[in-house]
């Protein structure tokens, strides 16, 4: 009688984890980009990423050069980056196309954009001795100067509003008066304004 012996083999499925399952940018201003890390695993048999995928155009899957094989065990980085383009809150999946029996590993991921924050500066001023037809606006970075006109055009009325102005700076501004014969004042004491970062 003849004898047949063999050896039971598990099937290996493959699994590819991400981690963490999910991602939150919190409040992005509208425009600029923030980034976050995850971390792909692969578990019980190396796994090959073929594709990656994003349901939101905001949502972009950055680090990865595809295909990508990571060995049982082994851990690779990747990061999602977000760049609202509206205000309001933005969620979408990120995705991973493999050969893992749970194909398509996905996160889900989270963000809220918000709108960027504008600033200016309104200046008055009273006027000197009644000749002026207009006056120059005059901003620096400095209080000795040197400083730059920025109105475009002789300002005939005691306030201006600078609309053009950084977050986070502080600046100087000065004015001069002009008179009919086009003859231009000294600067006026430098007034600081701090314009708040957003």
């Amino acid at each position: 009688m003849e004898q047949s012996s063999g050896t039971g083999v598990a099937a290996v499925n493959p699994q590819l984890g991400i981690s963490p399952a999910t991602l939150s940018f919190g409040n992005v201003t509208v425009g600029s980009s923030t980034s976050l890390p995850a971390t792909l695993t692969a578990s019980g048999a190396a796994v090959t990423i073929s594709s990656d995928q994003s349901s939101s155009s905001e949502f972009v899957i950055l680090g990865l050069t595809l295909p990508i094989t990571i060995a049982a065990g082994n851990s690779v980085p990747v990061t999602i980056q977000f760049t609202p383009n509206a205000s309001g809150t933005a969620t979408a999946k990120t995705g991973f196309i493999s050969n893992a029996v749970n194909s398509p590993t996905v996160d889900q991921v989270t963000g809220t954009g918000v709108a960027a924050v504008s600033h200016s500066v309104t200046l008055t001023w009273q006027p000197g001795d009644g000749n002026a037809v207009g006056y120059n606006v005059y901003r620096g970075a400095a209080a000795a100067g040197p400083f730059q006109e920025i109105n475009t055009a002789l300002d005939s009325s005691t306030n201006y509003t600078d609309t053009t102005v950084v977050s986070g700076t502080t600046y100087y501004y000065v004015t001069t008066e002009v008179n009919a014969e086009g003859q231009e004042s000294t600067y006026s004491s430098a007034v600081q304004a701090v314009v708040p970062s957003p």
